[in-house]
């Protein structure tokens, strides 16, 4: 079906947003497939540099996907700085962005109420420049996201769960959509 990549944009480990990555891969239709992008640990963008190898890498990651889903955390009501210097990088030189038509979608976890409706919403203005194509519905805002994953990191929470299915069967509907328009 799809073969999607999943990035977080935080740093950590241990994060909501990377457990929240890995329930999506759980619950995606039969037949596609989440990989994890390892870490967004690059250098400040510098357009004086060439481009660092790390970057070079996860470019050929997100032009080999079908699909990119990015777990967007929430900080001072926008997205993370490392998840930012990603995007500068990605989207370096404009027209060579592998965002460029990409499908994409947007989830995100947090522990406040709002789970991370600003966030998100800064990050699909930030991906307007790269011309990617952003799924609109289901949202996937999980707020007091604590209570939903145990100790490990496995989600725990029914309705959560039931939520990431209809995304990912929508999300997959979606880049299969955009398949069809290349061919």
């Amino acid at each position: 079906m799809a073969a999607l990549l999943g990035i977080s944009g935080s740093l950590r480990a241990g994060s909501l947003n990377r457990a929240l990555l890995a329930a999506v891969g759980e619950t995606l239709p039969a037949g596609s497939t989440l990989a994890m992008w390892g870490a967004l640990d690059l250098p400040i963008f510098n357009s004086d540099l060439g481009e660092p190898a790390a970057v070079a890498e996860l470019k050929a990651a997100i032009a080999q996907a079908d699909g990119v889903v990015f777990a967007v955390p929430e900080y001072n009501y926008s997205i993370p700085g490392g998840l930012k210097n990603a995007l500068d990088w990605i989207s370096r030189p404009p027209p060579l962005s592998p965002l460029r038509g990409k499908p994409v979608a947007l989830v995100g976890a947090a522990s406040g109420m709002s789970g991370t409706i600003r966030a998100q919403t800064h990050m699909r203005q930030i991906l307007l420049f790269s011309d990617a194509q952003c799924l609109g519905q289901p949202e996937v805002l999980i707020p007091r996201a604590q209570d939903r994953f145990d100790a490990t990191g496995r989600l725990t929470d029914e309705s959560t769960r039931t939520l990431l299915a209809r995304f990912g069967e929508a999300f997959v509907g979606f880049v299969a959509r955009f398949a069809r328009v290349s061919r």
